[in-house]
């Protein structure tokens, strides 16, 4: 059987065809599905490429097939393309097989088409619209309404899909909750998730782990200066809170600690971020890396580094702090999607509110004992994202899809 999943990403189309992805979620991640399926079929943004640049990641492949969307960034640039997008996706929805939607304008716009046939689905919940559209996160005069539309329409997604994977535990299944719907799926064992009114739900991270990825021991803290912070993370948006990291540094140097920040990420926002830095003295503090290639080349970095920060305004379950954690590394982190479930109350501060985290970062580097238990706790915690804790959740999941899929697709035939 093959499936179809419709996602929130943007990937680079060759000229030969091949598809490669400058950040996550390239092979390695969609051969996942294959486990179940037969093959997967990938519906997505694509912008295309004369040249693939050194260290991006090949995408599509043996069983891995894409189905390219036109590339947009933002509403307006949306509007611009939106009749050839709408046919794009058009063309997308699947005679035969199963369909995951994974967030984002792809996965609605192929959920209408669905609902018109009564096509069934199941969704993979990855982001919080309630907080990703929250005030403060995106510059844009629709900011209201898209908050209001987008939450409005996940809860409804939730309630008609045939299930629903989460990538919380909790955080997100509380905002939107699946119901119960007259599907015959209550003699699927899956022993580890939960029932919510007859409709079966399981969480499980996109963030799993290889065992390279964690380290063997806890780190022994320093107990003086100069530290180093590091942070992780795109900065196409103001999402992941990088402006607040670099004024709760200036903060702290301020208040007399010698620290510096590295900063792994690139995005339209880079040279902003970057004149923040410039405008408060902490040029030659900040340092900009780019992008930098997953693996080995990102854990050099993590393991150079003092303590991780992830200020972000909304999460889903993040993967930069989960791999940060299975470092061995002290962490700290906003309050918000999922980062309450990998960190403790004590690490966590509000967001957007660089005064209350150069605060905590002070707190913490001040105390080397408890970055020791810190560091202690994060990689201990860190190994329930290994790929042998995920799979067999996942795998199951993917099961009671396809084995809904087929006796649908059997009624539709009888």
């Amino acid at each position: 059987m093959q499936l179809t999943v419709a996602l929130e990403a943007r990937y680079s189309l060759a000229p030969d065809g091949s598809v490669w992805s400058q950040y996550g979620m390239a092979r390695r991640f969609w051969q996942r599905y294959l486990e179940v399926f037969d093959t997967v079929r990938i519906v997505s943004r694509a912008r295309r490429i004369e040249q693939v640049p050194a260290g991006w990641l090949p995408v599509n492949g043996k069983n891995i097939l894409f189905h390219g969307l036109p590339d947009y960034q933002g509403p307006w640039q949306y509007l611009r393309v939106y009749r050839r997008f709408q046919q794009a996706i058009r063309a997308a929805v699947p005679l035969r097989g199963a369909v995951i939607l994974r967030g984002g304008v792809a996965a609605n716009c192929l959920e209408r088409e669905l609902r018109s046939w009564n096509y069934p689905y199941a969704l993979e919940v990855v982001g919080d619209p309630n907080e990703v559209f929250a005030p403060g996160v995106v510059d844009h005069p629709l900011r209201p309404f898209f908050r209001w539309y987008f939450s409005r329409h996940l809860r409804r997604q939730c309630l008609r899909a045939v299930g629903v994977a989460y990538v919380t535990k909790r955080a997100l299944q509380q905002r939107y909750p699946a119901r119960f719907m007259s599907v015959g799926i209550s003699d699927v064992d899956l022993p580890e998730e939960a029932m919510v009114g007859g409709v079966r739900w399981t969480h499980y991270s996109s963030s799993e782990l290889n065992s390279a990825g964690v380290a063997e021991y806890a780190r022994k803290a320093k107990d003086h200066g100069p530290y180093q912070l590091v942070t992780v993370g795109s900065l196409a948006q103001l999402y992941k809170g990088t402006d607040v990291l670099i004024e709760a540094v200036a903060r702290c140097v301020s208040a007399g600690f010698d620290l510096t920040a590295v900063i792994v990420g690139d995005g339209k926002y880079r040279r902003e971020l970057m004149a923040q830095a410039e405008r408060l003295g902490m040029a030659s503090r900040i340092r900009f890396l780019g992008q930098v290639t997953a693996g080995e080349p990102v854990r050099r970095i993590l393991d150079a580094a003092d303590l991780f920060v992830l200020p972000s305004r909304t999460e889903g379950l993040p993967r930069a702090l989960v791999e940060a954690m299975a470092r061995g590394l002290p962490c700290i982190g906003s309050a918000v999607g999922g980062v309450p479930e990998l960190l403790d109350a004590s690490e966590l501060v509000p967001a957007g509110d660089p005064a209350a985290l150069a605060a905590k970062i002070q707190e913490v580097l001040r105390d080397p004992l408890r970055m020791e238990t810190m560091s202690r706790r994060n990689l201990a915690d860190a190994r329930e994202f290994c790929d042998s804790a995920l799979a067999g959740r996942r795998r199951r999941f993917y099961q009671h899809v396809r084995d809904f899929t087929e006796t649908w697709e059997a009624r539709q035939g009888a």
